[in-house]
């Protein structure tokens, strides 16, 4: 897709250029008085929070931001597979495929040894991210993204809406009330920013807060969380531009380093036309901040065409342009117990997002981090509010996501140094230089978690099993499940076993069988399925409500070496009566074909085969033997309530 041809226009891609007019500042409706969950902030790790929690009927969900309206322009642009793979999940990934510039290469320019005052190619690499997904790693507008969360949660059960123009003036835990699961403990005070508003004042009660406000995020305030880390001392400038030039690579990824001027890395952006530039400027004086520097878009301009050289940049137009300072930042704690609490305090107000890590935004990391944080914590506070698992399940949200917060940290502290050959306070001119083939060893060591897909979780309760890896090593437990195709066996389509795993808070299990025909009731893929339809120790049987759909809490899929079956000829619960009228899912059965063989492509036992259970935020949980029903029962009897 082709568009910004005639001038950068934000909204809808699917309307032309000439049509698409920016969002208007949706009317002022008041706040609710009482909700289940409030959601402070409207980027990507709010709108992720609201967009899961949209489908729950049950559950009174309320999201607030000071802006009065949509993000139009500007901010993050990198759209890693991870996050495309969770865009799934909310049935949005073909448009964000179809609509983002999908990065295939990069290249690395340097001073050239000839005549050090031009550039230089020295390498163009394939993006080292390729193949770890499914997707590729896209490039689009992040206000395009966060339209297409509010598009779902319009369209969802609850038809869910921000509310905007409102400021975070406090927000008060009653401790007397924070252990009672059923209360409203929190209460938040809001004022009306908007002229028509007058500075009204409106008051939220709440059973749980989710702090989403950005790096200055007035919720971690509230809370007396610190943020821990290294002060900014290093200025970068930001642009979206569309221009003409006769630089090679304006339509690759490129790190460019100059002799004298610093560096430029520039990325391609969606339409075919609009790119970002990342500038170099100089280091900041201690105790400054980014809008300290008194510089213009001309001067990030200016200092551009000089690392150019001697390729000429013709900038027509500037449709967003920033200055950041880089500082890598983490949060104290990711939630309101103090240091050191009992596991028997129930949390009640998280953060996250850019609420509890801040860093540079040159990796792309900031977008891909913030919405991943909210896709593991929506799933455990609906399950909280839906009374289907203790409350203790709060307590993974921090123990998980810190841990990914501090790998970034530490990725982006690295990459910052590499990126940039001006020095910054403290460091010589020699310790700054860095050679740009370090940047490439860089990237593909860091793939997997630039990419989210090897993003991975410690082992706990939520991730146990790692006795059992070899029965089917490329699904790694703790890290999410690695999609692979097969063949459905009720109409021969070809399907994705990822994209099974929608953002339905409902766990997944996928039964691989093993070199036993299904149809063999004396084979242990038979036994297993006759234990969770049958059995009365069965976790489908033990924690789904009377009257409910089998598939309605543990949705469960069963993937056969045999290619010649029938579905009538397996057990029905692998067929089963669902809905008011009792209809059949033939859905939920799949084998392997010559062109989709799920068992080699992730080194499946094909003799044994194996159960693996997928969490509702797509991450393996764990891994068992077909003969493990004992197992299977007591993993999920460590978290869920049984069904009344």
């Amino acid at each position: 897709m082709q568009y910004h041809l005639n001038g950068f226009k934000p909204g809808n891609y699917q309307v032309s250029d000439e049509a698409r007019k920016p969002y208007p500042n949706p009317p002022i409706v008041d706040l609710p008085n009482q909700v289940d969950v409030l959601i402070v902030g409207t980027g990507p790790a709010g709108l992720t929070m609201a967009r899961q929690l949209s489908e729950f009927n049950d559950i009174k969900t309320c999201i607030v931001d000071m802006a009065p309206g949509p993000l139009l322009f500007g901010r993050a642009d990198g759209i890693s597979c991870r996050t495309i793979e969770i865009m799934e999940a909310f049935n949005s990934s073909d448009m964000v495929v179809k609509e983002t510039y999908q990065l295939k290469q990069n290249t690395f320019w340097e001073p050239d040894a000839e005549n050090p005052n031009n550039i230089k190619r020295t390498e163009k690499i394939a993006d080292a991210r390729a193949g770890l997904s499914e997707f590729s790693h896209g490039i689009v507008n992040q206000a395009r993204l966060h339209e297409l969360l509010i598009d779902g949660m319009r369209n969802s059960v609850t038809n869910l809406e921000p509310h905007y123009s409102r400021e975070l003036v406090d927000l008060i835990i009653d401790d007397n009330l924070a252990q009672d699961v059923s209360a409203y403990p929190i209460t938040a005070t809001f004022k009306r920013v908007d002229e028509a508003g007058n500075g009204q004042i409106e008051t939220v009660k709440a059973r749980y807060a989710v702090g989403c406000d950005g790096g200055r995020s007035r919720v971690r305030k509230t809370l007396d969380i610190t943020m821990q880390g290294d002060s900014a001392n290093k200025a970068w400038g930001v642009m979206d531009i569309l221009l003409n030039t006769d630089f090679p690579d304006i339509r690759v990824k490129s790190f460019i380093q100059s002799k004298d001027h610093g560096a430029v890395m520039t990325i391609p952006r969606e339409g075919g036309y609009l790119c970002r530039f990342y500038v170099e400027l100089d280091h900041i004086d201690k105790g400054k901040r980014a809008c300290d520097v008194k510089l213009t878009e001309k001067d990030l301009v200016a200092t551009a065409q000089k690392i150019f050289h001697p390729y000429k940049l013709d900038v027509k137009e500037v449709a967003w342009w920033s200055i950041y300072e880089v500082g890598q930042r983490i949060a104290e704690r990711f939630d309101n117990r103090p240091l050191g609490s009992s596991e028997e305090i129930i949390p009640r107000v998280f953060v996250a997002g850019d609420a509890c890590h801040t860093h540079s935004p040159k990796g792309g990391w900031g977008l891909n981090t913030s919405l991943p944080d909210t896709f593991n914590l929506g799933w455990k506070l609906a399950s909280v509010l839906q009374g289907k698992c203790d409350p203790k399940l709060l307590h993974t949200y921090e123990t998980e996501r810190r841990k990914v917060a501090q790998q970034l940290i530490d990725a982006d502290r690295e990459l910052s140094k590499l990126v940039a050959t001006r020095p910054a306070a403290g460091e010589s001119t020699d310790q700054a230089r860095v050679d740009t083939a370090k940047i490439e060893e860089f990237m593909k060591r860091q793939s997997g978690f630039v990419s989210g897909t090897s993003i991975e979780y410690y082992p706990s309760y939520l991730c146990t099993g790692q006795e059992n890896q070899a029965l089917a090593t490329g699904f790694k437990i703790g890290q999410r499940f690695h999609s692979v195709q097969a063949q459905r066996t009720a109409d021969g389509r070809i399907q994705h076993l990822g994209h099974l795993v929608k953002a339905d808070g409902r766990w997944r299990l996928f039964v691989f069988g093993g070199e036993q025909s299904p149809t063999d009731t004396s084979s242990d893929v038979c036994k297993l399925i006759d234990y969770l339809a049958k059995d009365n120790k069965s976790p489908v049987l033990k924690y789904t409500p009377d009257g409910a759909d089998i598939d309605s809490v543990i949705d469960t899929y069963a993937i056969f070496q045999q290619e010649d079956l029938s579905m009538h000829d397996l057990p029905q619960y692998l067929w089963p009566a669902k809905g008011k009228y009792g209809l059949n899912d033939y859905e939920k059965v799949f084998q392997q074909s010559a062109e989709n063989n799920p068992y080699r492509l992730r080194g499946i036992n094909t003799e044994k085969g194996c159960m693996v259970v997928v969490r509702p935020d797509q991450h393996v949980a764990t891994i068992l033997p077909l003969t493990a029903h004992h197992e299977l029962t007591q993993f999920f009897d460590h978290f869920m309530l049984e069904a009344k």
